[in-house]
């Protein structure tokens, strides 16, 4: 059972950032980018290349191609830490953050509309238990 959950659970985030990519694709920024904005929005405090790459499970190097190419589109700037000078922060420029706020509507109708159907209160156990099982890995690492 415990395996064919771990699947369920693996194909199930796949299958809805793929739908999330495909209904935001019309924002001329693909999951990999959207999902580094959003990263850096919700933070609400500037952060760093490591610090991201841990937030969206990814290494160093690929965290590095992803501010490079939100940095040349403008979206993100690169900014030196006051603690110390070999670590840069990325923050949302005013167009990463408008980006920002039309991928959460779009993204937020999205889900709305996709879990219209779904029965509230197994929606809520669900959540719930996600949501257990979260803390739980983080409490591990």
């Amino acid at each position: 059972m415990e395996e064919r959950f771990t699947a369920a659970l693996h194909n199930a985030a796949r299958c809805w950032r793929q739908a999330l990519d495909r209904h935001l694709k019309s924002l001329g920024v693909g999951q990999a980018g959207w999902m580094a904005i959003a990263m850096i929005a919700k933070a609400g405090q500037p952060q760093s290349q490591t610090e991201l790459a841990h937030m969206l499970g990814v290494e160093d190097p690929t965290m590095m191609s992803m501010i490079d190419r939100l940095v040349k589109a403008g979206f993100v700037t690169r900014q030196p830490s006051a603690t110390d000078r070999r670590v840069k922060l990325a923050v949302l420029t005013a167009d990463g953050l408008a980006l920002y706020r039309k991928v959460k509507a779009e993204a937020d109708a999205f889900r709305i509309e996709f879990l219209a159907e779904v029965d509230k209160e197994k929606l809520r156990s669900a959540t719930e238990m996600l949501e257990a099982l979260n803390a739980a890995v983080e409490a591990r690492l």
